[in-house]
């Protein structure tokens, strides 16, 4: 059975995840999460999960926001010296949320505007700190902020999820996340 493992720090990625999913994923390649207590579970488990997963000829994705740590590539290599020591280096991909997985949602202001229900959301997609989203410091709190606070985490990563464009490139995080999935399930 061919399985894509997601490996997750927090529900609200999941719930993301569910609704992009169908769009991206073969109809024979099945969807699996592990949703970890937060990042630090993630990294305290990651290694001991790979290893004693079952499945032969499943691949895997850790993801996790990058949130106040400085450098991203080194978080990055962090986390694949955990997968090495599983070894499932050949079948997994680690991406990186730059700063928050909120930076896809504000990469993507008409999939926040549908999926929300907040008008003319879409039209702020041109101010400078809409373009590349990835560079916002707390975009967790701008995206609360932007939508008056119909934005909570699990709910309305549920319910943007679904509407979020495959071919958007305003975030380089969401970009690579969509190419991995991608390949993984090739």
């Amino acid at each position: 059975m061919r399985e894509l493992v997601f490996l997750l720090e927090e529900e609200s990625a999941a719930a993301m995840l569910r609704g992009l999913l169908p769009r991206l994923l073969p109809a024979d390649v099945t969807p699996r999460f592990v949703v970890f207590d937060g990042k630090q579970d993630l990294e305290k488990q990651l290694h001991r999960r790979l290893q004693g997963y079952r499945n032969p000829e499943a691949r895997f994705l850790v993801m996790r926001d990058q949130d106040a740590h400085p450098d991203c590539m080194a978080l990055k290599a962090g986390l694949l010296e955990l997968v090495e020591r599983s070894g499932r280096r050949e079948t997994t991909l680690v991406r990186i949320a730059c700063r928050e997985l909120e930076s896809f949602y504000l990469a993507d202001l008409r999939a926040v505007e549908q999926g929300l229900g907040v008008r003319n959301l879409s039209k702020e997609q041109e101010k400078k700190k809409f373009r590349a989203p990835d560079a916002t410091g707390s975009p967790s709190k701008e995206l609360q902020a932007l939508t008056r606070g119909a934005y909570q985490k699990k709910s309305g990563s549920r319910a943007i999820g679904p509407h979020l464009d495959l071919e958007n490139t305003r975030s380089a995080s969401f970009r690579n996340l969509v190419i991995a999935i991608r390949r993984l399930a090739s």
